[in-house]
């Protein structure tokens, strides 16, 4: 598949990706894993305004969407500078109060999301357990089953990524039941995990793109390691897993509102995750130890990759119903 953005989407990406280089990201992100919030919520309140969650909103409700390309593209952007926050969650969550009607969560919520004025934190067991952030978040939600319900945060949990903060949540009471909730939250992870496979190809290309660089400076035997055969095999291999992954994720967010949609999001995650985990590995392997050093930057991306390659649905998850559905055709 040949994907060739539109001109408007073309200056949105490039939009986002100058106001995200002039932001000093690394240092949003070691905030942010230290609890310290106003920085990234600065961030999170100039993307808005940018439209990165408008485009998640239906323009019902003072939004500008829902545009699935524009959204991915814009997550591109935000996995590109590791942009630290519940970004994910808050579109998911946006999907599901959509789904669920035009009722009085809806009309309270969904314009908050798309001015930038609420940050949404969203579990779905059993494959997401535990809420993102859940401590900076204006409304916590669980989806399980037939129930949707609020939620309140426990202690914070390790992660692999220190900047993806993730609490244990108690349930509180319904908000909404019925099966219209099982419909919604499904179509929430779906897009949930179509953000997550932006983020990822362009955490990968990120690396990728560092790592070229790190590998044309360092030198040994008086050559750059660059030129080292081996080290261009991997390279290369590395570029070729995300440019087959990129055209997924976009043909996805095309098949948006069609019977395939589930389907070629999971195809589009299972694609970015091992691209992007393919790319953080030959980036360690570059860099060597200082690769994983708290302070040196490309950790922070490294580590955000082995983080998503995992969230909204492993691989094998994945997989699983790339074949259910191919199975079901």
């Amino acid at each position: 598949m040949k994907f060739i953005l539109d001109a408007e989407q073309r200056l949105f990406g490039e939009t986002l990706h100058e106001l995200l280089a002039k932001a000093d990201t690394p240092a949003v992100i070691r905030a942010w894993a230290a609890g310290t919030h106003e920085p990234g919520l600065a961030l999170w309140r100039s993307l808005a305004e940018a439209g990165v969650l408008a485009v998640a909103v239906p323009e019902a409700f003072e939004g500008a969407g829902p545009l699935p390309v524009e959204l991915v593209t814009a997550f591109h952007e935000l996995g590109r500078h590791a942009v630290p926050g519940p970004y994910a969650e808050t579109v998911a969550a946006a999907v599901l109060l959509d789904r669920l009607g035009d009722g009085e969560l809806a009309g309270a919520w969904l314009p908050r999301i798309a001015a930038g004025t609420a940050v949404v934190s969203l579990a779905l067991p059993p494959a997401m357990p535990y809420g993102l952030d859940a401590d900076v978040a204006g409304l916590v939600l669980v989806a399980d089953g037939d129930e949707l319900r609020g939620a309140t945060p426990g202690v914070v949990r390790t992660s692999l990524d220190p900047a993806r903060r993730l609490f244990p949540l108690t349930p509180d009471a319904p908000l909404a039941s019925g099966p219209e909730v099982r419909a919604a939250a499904s179509a929430a992870y779906d897009m949930g995990a179509l953000a997550c496979a932006a983020q990822l190809v362009g955490l990968g290309r990120r690396l990728l793109e560092t790592t070229v660089e790190y590998a044309t400076a360092r030198r040994q035997f008086g050559r750059p390691i660059g030129e080292f055969q081996a080290v261009k095999h991997h390279l290369a291999n590395a570029l070729v897993g995300l440019e087959y992954a990129r055209p997924l994720v976009h043909g996805a967010a095309l098949a948006s509102g069609s019977p395939t949609f589930a389907r070629d999001v999971s195809a589009a995650k299972v694609a970015a995750s091992e691209a992007a985990y393919a790319a953080a590995k030959i980036a360690l392997q570059v860099h060597g130890a200082i690769g994983y050093t708290d302070e040196y930057d490309p950790s922070l991306w490294i580590r955000k990759v082995r983080a998503l390659h995992s969230a909204w649905g492993s691989p094998g998850d994945h997989r699983a119903r790339v074949v259910a559905a191919l199975r079901r055709s």
